[in-house]
């Protein structure tokens, strides 16, 4: 039998200070390959932080932490080649000057360039082009983004899209890399009801796919694996589901030290 797509996530005690306080401490999980985790909590407390920690963008302070069995912090280059960033402020934004197209273009070069093996980079041009476009088209129906729906298809420039159709956007273009954790911050920022209803839909699709996703959110659906952040560091909780346990305690002290680790904490 296959193993799994998804990647495992464990944690325990894990932690990560900045140089005025903890951004996020003493949090624990244990979710199997394809789960869907929420990590949920208010602006300022570690979110984004632990987001880019578990994927192995930020080196986490204390504690330890597996993804796919790999460690952390020893082997954060490797977390991040099995693992891609939804949209991140100030991290993996949108280029709002640049349509759908060249954005899925450029990503799809990169993903060509980088990860490609030497035999892929040999085939006939004709060939290339032709699985290039596979991925593409396979990314965009795992999202739920539909190119002809949108204003001018895929001439559509990103800053006249909805948020909803950013965020599939988004996602497809971490999923043309087939990453084992996808990671989505402030997944239900300035949605409506509806439409936030309809991107937790799309992340628990992507999840059901096989791949294990990470969504930052200021409240999780009801039954979703939580891991909670907040600035009350006498906050204790656990989310048992069937998919993972997860908690957090003594999270964050303060809204500085979530800023300052986002801001001089190394991003590799």
């Amino acid at each position: 039998m296959d193993s799994p797509h998804g990647a495992a996530v464990t944690a325990e005690d894990f932690g990560l200070k900045g140089p005025r306080g903890w951004a996020f401490r003493s949090v624990s999980i244990d979710a199997q390959p394809g789960s869907l985790i929420a990590i949920e909590g208010p602006s300022g407390s570690g979110r984004t932080c632990l987001l880019l920690a578990l994927t192995g963008r930020m080196r986490p302070t204390e504690g330890r932490a597996e993804i796919a069995g790999l460690h952390l912090p020893r082997q954060m280059a490797a977390v991040r080649r099995i693992s891609a960033l939804g949209p991140v402020t100030g991290v993996s934004e949108l280029d709002p000057a640049l349509t759908v197209a060249e954005h899925l273009r450029e990503r799809a070069l990169l993903q060509r360039r980088f990860d490609g093996s030497l035999r892929a980079l040999l085939r006939p041009r004709s060939e290339r082009v032709a699985a290039a476009r596979r991925r593409i088209d396979e990314a965009l129906e795992a999202a739920g983004l539909d190119i002809a729906t949108l204003p001018k298809d895929e001439r559509t420039s990103v800053r006249d899209l909805e948020r909803l159709e950013a965020l599939r956007l988004s996602v497809a273009l971490a999923l043309i890399g087939s990453p084992r954790l996808l990671a989505v911050d402030d997944s239900d920022l300035k949605l409506s009801d509806t439409d936030r209803a309809e991107a937790w839909k799309l992340l628990r699709s992507v999840a059901d796919g096989g791949t294990t996703v990470l969504a930052v959110c200021s409240q999780a659906p009801e039954g979703t694996a939580t891991v909670r952040t907040t600035t009350d560091t006498r906050t204790n909780e656990a989310i048992r589901t069937n998919e993972a346990t997860c908690s957090s305690g003594d999270t964050t002290t303060n809204e500085e030290g979530t800023a300052d680790a986002l801001a001089e904490t190394g991003r590799a």
